[in-house]
């Protein structure tokens, strides 16, 4: 995925109010930018880093830039939580997910009882038989933080996260497939865990998960100021 627009590039102030950020502009401009990270940000924020933001513009937004990535410890981390939905549409679209090729009928934001998953799909049958097509519910979650080499999830309580992991198994128990996508902003980890110690519950969620048979994939993404890529599956221990 590459930017639409040229990103603009600053250095961090402060982050507040969950949403928004202070930012000076190399001009020596301070703006304020929208986060749409609403987490903790945890080992993804630290005052006076590099950032990049990307100029909006839709004139009824009081806020004129988006923060897209952060610099931490010589790389740049993405934190806009909107872009792994994109990126995640695009790359199931094109089979370049190890495990999610030959879906077809790609749809965003599609609702099944009382929750809505970031993509449906339909994927052929035990035999790849014609008319034997089943669908295929994704979640797509934004993962940045790092403790060591690992990569987590959450970075903070997260009571929706685990409604859409039961859910996911509801969804399994009914003869579909169901997937939960992370997707790791970040290039400086190996391997993928839940975040017990930040929400105990939700590490049990996705162990319950799994053993329902939710699959569980992991993409780590390079983030750069001009594209976000597909790099590889990062392996999972929960």
């Amino acid at each position: 995925m590459k930017f639409k627009n040229q990103l603009i590039h600053g250095r961090l102030v402060k982050r507040y109010k969950r949403f928004l950020a202070d930012v000076i502009l190399d001009d020596g401009t301070m703006v304020t930018a929208h986060c749409t990270n609403t987490g903790s940000m945890k080992s993804c924020l630290e005052e006076d880093a590099e950032v990049w933001l990307s100029p909006v513009d839709n004139p009824k937004r009081k806020t004129r830039f988006t923060w897209e990535m952060i610099r931490i410890g010589g790389d740049w981390v993405g934190i806009n939580t909107s872009n792994p939905n994109a990126l995640a549409f695009e790359w199931v679209g094109r089979g370049v997910i190890p495990g999610l090729e030959g879906i077809t009928g790609l749809r965003r934001e599609v609702k099944w009882e009382e929750s809505r998953f970031d993509l449906y799909g339909e994927v052929a049958g035990a035999g790849g038989e014609a008319g034997s097509e089943r669908g295929c519910f994704i979640e797509v979650k934004n993962v940045t933080l790092k403790e060591g080499d690992r990569a987590l999830f959450p970075d903070a309580v997260t009571e929706r996260g685990r409604k859409h992991l039961n859910t996911l198994v509801r969804v399994k128990k009914s003869g579909m497939r169901a997937v939960m996508l992370y997707m790791v902003q970040r290039m400086d980890v190996r391997i993928f865990s839940p975040a017990r110690a930040i929400d105990p519950a939700y590490g049990k969620a996705l162990d319950e998960a799994v053993r329902y048979g939710v699959e569980v994939i992991v993409i780590q993404a390079r983030v750069t100021p001009e594209s976000i890529e597909y790099h590889r599956l990062l392996p999972v221990e929960l």
